[in-house]
């Protein structure tokens, strides 16, 4: 029976959630295409159809599990205008889809405690620096264009506190993917957002 390319999109899906299951949970050296084709209810022939090796379906599955932050990003980039009310909406969002959006969550906990990262991850690490710098870049836009209008008496460069904005971020989701019964994201989310215009000088 011939497949169509639906059939091989949801192939191709359920591939990529088993092994975004798999890479999350016991990380990327122990996870092979086997197990992988064994999670997702196939053979390994599907999973060659789509991805020539383990590397290229790992970097497709951080792809796919991190276009909610990609998409934030985008979204954020289109209120240049209102830069307070982007950055809040960043943060908030931000803190959100980690306490609520499973494959957000995961992409994290495959990169941050889940992945040695080798020189073998050299693609990965290239798309992975190159979206960072832009989240940097963005909040170091937005803080320079909130200082211009008086929303931050800061005496810092921009770029400095466009750093600080992505690190104090990296710093919350590192300490609760590692404990997260340390505290509540959700509760403390208020608490975090509100430190984070202390930290950069709100008025």
């Amino acid at each position: 029976m011939r497949r169509t390319k639906e059939d091989a999109e949801k192939t191709r899906q359920t591939v990529l959630e088993a092994a975004l299951t798999l890479f999350s949970r016991d990380g990327y050296s122990l996870t092979t295409l086997s197990r992988i084709a064994k999670e997702a209810g196939c053979s390994r022939g599907p999973i060659y159809w789509h991805f020539q090796t383990k590397d290229d379906l790992y970097e497709a599955v951080l792809t796919y599990s991190q276009e909610p932050l990609e998409g934030l990003v985008a979204e954020c980039t289109g209120m240049r205008e209102t830069p307070v009310e982007a950055m809040d909406h960043f943060v908030e969002r931000w803190l959100g889809l980690l306490a609520n959006n499973r494959k957000y969550r995961q992409s994290f906990e495959i990169l941050l405690n889940k992945t040695e990262l080798t020189d073998a991850m050299s693609r990965t690490l290239k798309r992975e620096r190159a979206l960072t710098d832009s989240i940097i870049s963005l909040f170091q836009d937005l803080v320079a264009q909130a200082v211009e209008r008086g929303s931050i008496a800061a005496d810092e460069d921009p770029k400095g506190l466009g750093l600080l904005s992505y690190t104090y971020l990296m710093g919350i989701t590192q300490t609760w993917l590692f404990s997260p019964k340390l505290f509540s994201l959700k509760e403390e989310t208020p608490f975090f957002q509100r430190r984070f215009w202390a930290l950069l000088g709100r008025k």
